[in-house]
């Protein structure tokens, strides 16, 4: 597989230079550079406890790098922490709803948080797109794992983000929810939206990306562009985390 390709002169949407995360003497992630460009979908593959949530984490300002650092068009992310997350949608483990309030309250309070003209409109149209719209009245506490997971999908999507993150976003979904995410994944690159996606799915991630990324015990095995089959890419990947 071919090394990552770059051009004179073009400016990364996101940038890493040398990004790392320590816990004691323990690394979480090794010194990392990625340069992802406007529109590209990097999907992150490895084994457990190979780094890719602890490198989510850092990339979306949820979590401070030991060292190393994190450029947003060429501006470092940390001065302007406001406004580099205002342009991020955020998928993770965690729903990032709250339990007393209903989905319709929870996406029209974070959508007012972004300034969307019509909070409670956009609200409804994106629980409508997740098929939420029938239980967007109830509390989030009574909502299975895949209702959470279906309206933190909506959430991250309310204010038309410039990049999104997303952390195992297909866990708690059934078949249906699955296919459902697929379709909006495949919207968001229609739209030249800028993705980073961590996944154990190794068909269904290959198949969404244009750029790759395996971690293995905190460091990078392989960063580029995929440029083979997608049947001998479980080989590939398998051969780079061996000793894992």
């Amino acid at each position: 597989m071919a090394e990552p390709v770059t051009y004179p002169g073009e400016m990364p949407v996101l940038k890493t230079n040398d990004l790392c995360k320590k816990y004691g003497e323990k690394y979480a992630l090794r010194p990392l550079s990625l340069d992802i460009a406007e529109g590209e979908f990097l999907t992150v593959f490895g084994p457990n406890g190979a780094g890719k949530s602890t490198l989510l984490k850092l990339i979306s300002q949820q979590t401070k790098p030991t060292s190393g650092e994190i450029f947003y068009h060429g501006t470092p992310a940390k001065n302007i922490g406001s406004e580099y997350r205002g342009k991020l949608g955020v998928i993770s483990h965690q729903p990032f709803l709250y339990d007393g309030l209903s989905a319709l309250e929870n996406l029209t309070f974070y959508a007012s948080l972004y300034n969307v003209s019509d909070p409670a409109a956009r609200a409804k149209q994106l629980l409508e797109r997740v098929e939420m719209n029938r239980r967007m009245h109830d509390h989030v506490r009574t909502y299975s794992r895949g209702m959470l997971q279906r309206t933190s999908i909506a959430r991250a999507l309310l204010h038309e983000p410039e990049i999104i993150f997303l952390d195992e976003p297909y866990t708690g979904l059934d078949r249906q929810a699955a296919y459902m995410l697929t379709g909006i994944l495949k919207e968001q690159i229609a739209k030249n939206i800028t993705i980073v996606l961590v996944t154990h799915d190794l068909s269904l991630g290959y198949e969404l990306a244009c750029k790759l990324l395996i971690l293995s015990k905190g460091s990078a095995v392989f960063y580029g562009k995929k440029d083979v089959p997608a049947e001998k890419f479980e080989k590939f990947y398998l051969e780079r985390v061996k000793d894992a």
